[in-house]
């Protein structure tokens, strides 16, 4: 937005003498402000989505407010382009996820919500330090939820071409989830890619898992705490998580032990597990509960190794990432005081 700023002139008991003849002041040039130039393919694939809302029964006065602003963001497609190539070791990733910093307010967050998370918890079974170890993680416990314009992020890069399919369907859902009222198109704020407040949905996530904790009618995963926490657990609920177990523990595997049987793909039991010479990482004996768990190494062939659950399977849903499953489960623990 260009600001113009205007200079006015007073002449304050200016009068000419006989030796001076008076000059008129020459007038100031009219300032010309210069519009971007216009990208006419965007507006010709922002009305064809408009067209496409309208049939999907999305309502025009939604339509109205949420696309009237939008605007090809150049700085988003750079940022798809060049992710920057994961390059950390486990340790020096685990140094910085579960830093003493984050573990000391990850445990202040738990104990300021003690009796939401506990609320939580007794409706979706899943216990209250997994979901501020996500919460920590994702946005410094709801500090740094992003700050673009979702329906923009996802405009431009549906109209990328790149990844084209998958974030219209998101922008789509995006404006599904303006039309039912859940937040202002100004308020819909998020990540360059789209993930949307403090829990860093996508709209596809958004309109699965979000809920409406307090009971206002809306899904506020922004600015209500409730909403968010809320919707973090149901999330880990919905995709299966077990209240009975925790994610998974540090071992140390055999010499010689069989790398085929390393991976989230092969399951045996903890029995099973420690009669292949498994123990855990003080070298005592792995406990005999009956669960169902897999070998897996933070990297690939080198390790350090752990014996995971179904928990951890659960995470990565959440996010793909060894290293991340890994981080929460560590910064649960630690925010739990393991």
């Amino acid at each position: 937005m260009a600001f113009l700023a205007v200079a006015s002139l007073a002449l304050t008991g200016c009068a000419a003498s006989a030796e001076e003849p008076f000059v008129a002041p020459i007038p100031a040039a009219p300032t010309v402000t210069v519009s971007p130039p216009v990208n006419e393919g965007f507006v010709a694939f922002l009305a064809a989505v408009r067209g496409e809302a309208l049939e999907k029964g999305i309502r025009p006065e939604t339509l109205d407010s949420a696309l009237a602003d939008v605007q090809h963001i150049d700085r988003v497609i750079e940022l798809d382009r060049k992710q920057p190539e994961f390059t950390l070791s486990f340790d020096e990733y685990l140094g910085r996820i579960v830093s003493p910093s984050r573990v000391a307010e990850g445990r202040r967050k738990l104990a300021e919500n003690r009796a939401l998370l506990t609320a939580i918890e007794k409706r979706y079974g899943v216990q209250p330090r997994f979901v501020v170890a996500l919460w920590g993680i994702e946005t410094g416990f709801g500090k740094n939820t992003g700050g673009m314009s979702v329906v923009s992020s996802l405009a431009t890069l549906a109209y990328d071409g790149r990844r084209s399919k998958y974030f219209r369907t998101e922008l789509m859902n995006a404006l599904t989830i303006l039309d039912q009222g859940h937040i202002t198109p100004a308020a819909m704020i998020g990540s360059w890619a789209g993930a949307m407040g403090q829990c860093q949905f996508m709209p596809s996530t958004f309109l699965k898992f979000a809920v409406d904790w307090d009971g206002d009618g809306k899904r506020n995963i922004w600015t209500n705490r409730g909403d968010a926490l809320a919707s973090a657990a149901n999330y880990l609920s919905s995709e299966g998580w077990a209240d009975n177990q925790t994610w998974g523990r540090a071992v140390k595997l055999p010499k010689g032990f069989d790398a085929k049987l390393i991976g989230v793909d092969t399951r045996k039991t903890m029995h099973a597990w420690g009669k292949l010479g498994v123990r855990s990482a003080d070298g005592k004996p792995l406990p005999s509960r009956d669960i169902q768990a897999s070998v897996v190494l933070a990297e690939a062939g080198t390790g350090p190794a752990f014996l995971v659950y179904d928990n951890f399977r659960t995470i990565m849903k959440w996010n793909r990432s060894t290293f991340f499953a890994l981080a929460v489960g560590h910064l649960a623990d630690r925010i739990g005081g393991k």
